[in-house]
C-alpha cells in the first residue's frame, strides 16, 4: 500500500496547495490513500466544517486534528457525522468524535489512522499518549483486519515524538510527527519495521514564522507585548510531509520518501 500523509495545514495559502496539488499528486504516485493533518487549516487555528469538505472533496481520504481541534465551534458537531475526520484520542474525556478509524482503500485494503497529543511542553496536561495508542495496537496487529496503520504523534518536542516511534517499532507502519510545522530531514524505517519521520512540517507557506506573518511575532519576542492577532501567512505554500510503502502481509514499511512540493521546499519526493 502508498500511503501519503500530509502536515498541518496552515491556512489559505495551505489550503490551495492541497485543493490544486493532491490530486494530482495522489496519481503519479499512486497513492492508496491520503491523510492530511488539518488543524491549522481555517484562519490558522482549528478547521471548520467548511474547510473540511474542500480538504476531502480535494482528495484527503482522512483528516487527522490535534490541539486546536475544536478552535472552531461548528467542529464540535461536524465532526460527529464525518466519520473521516479524527481528533486525538487521549483529547479531554467525553469530546466528540473519535480519534481512531479504519480506512479502506479502493482495493478494500483497509488502514489503521490514529492520531495522539504529546505532554511534554504542551499547553495543557493531556491523557498518557503512550497507554492510550497501546491500547489500539493491540486491537489492531499488523497483518490482522488491517493492512497497514499510521500514526500521528502531535507534540512539541522531538524526543517525545521519537519514543513514540520506537514504542511502536514493529507494531505500525508509520509514526509521522505534527504540530511544529517545521519539516525534520529523519525519515527512516525502525529496525523492527516501522516507517519514521519526527515532523511532517506544515502545508503553508515557509516565508513566515511557523506559518504566521512575521510581523506580530516579531513584536512579541523583541517588546514582549502584543499587538495584534497572528495571521497566516499567504504567500505560495509547499506541500510537506511523507510518502511511505508497505507490505499488505506484514504491514511493515518496505520504503518511506519526505515529500516537498511546490513553495520554497520543492523538491523532494519519490
Amino acid at each position: 500500500m502508498r500511503i501519503l500523509f500530509l502536515g498541518d495545514v496552515m491556512g489559505r495559502a495551505g489550503r490551495a496547495a492541497v485543493t490544486e496539488r493532491l490530486a494530482g499528486l495522489k496519481a503519479v504516485w499512486g497513492v492508496d490513500l491520503a491523510v492530511v493533518n488539518g488543524e491549522n487549516a481555517s484562519s490558522g487555528a482549528g478547521l471548520t466544517a467548511a474547510h473540511a469538505k474542500l480538504l476531502l472533496e480535494a482528495g484527503a481520504d482522512v483528516i487527522t486534528l490535534g490541539d486546536h481541534a475544536f478552535d472552531q465551534k461548528d467542529m464540535l458537531s461536524y465532526i460527529e457525522s464525518e466519520p473521516r475526520i479524527l481528533r486525538p484520542l487521549n483529547f479531554a474525556k467525553g469530546a466528540p468524535g473519535r480519534g481512531v478509524g479504519l480506512f479502506a482503500d479502493t482495493r478494500g485494503r483497509k488502514l489503521l489512522v490514529a492520531q495522539v497529543l504529546g505532554q511534554v511542553f504542551m499547553k495543557r496536561p493531556f491523557d498518557d499518549p503512550f497507554a492510550a495508542i497501546d491500547a489500539v495496537l493491540k486491537r489492531h496487529p499488523l497483518g490482522g483486519q488491517a493492512q497497514a496503520s499510521l500514526v500521528d504523534m502531535h507534540c512539541e518536542a522531538t524526543s517525545e515524538k521519537m519514543g513514540m516511534g520506537h514504542f511502536c517499532d514493529g507494531r505500525a507502519s508509520l509514526v509521522v510527527g505534527t504540530h511544529t510545522h517545521v519539516p525534520t530531514a529523519d525519515a527512516m524505517i525502525l529496525p523492527g519495521g516501522t516507517g519514521y519521520l519526527s515532523d511532517a512540517g506544515m502545508c503553508g507557506d515557509y516565508n513566515s514564522v511557523i506559518g504566521m506573518e512575521p510581523a506580530e511575532p516579531l513584536r512579541r519576542f523583541t517588546t514582549g507585548m502584543a499587538r495584534g492577532r497572528f495571521e497566516p501567512a499567504r504567500g505560495e505554500a509547499t506541500l510537506s510531509g511523507v510518502l511511505v510503502e508497505t507490505d499488505d502481509r506484514s504491514g511493515k514499511a518496505t520504503a518511506i520518501h519526505m515529500v516537498r512540493q511546490g513553495g520554497r521546499l520543492s523538491g523532494a519526493g519519490p
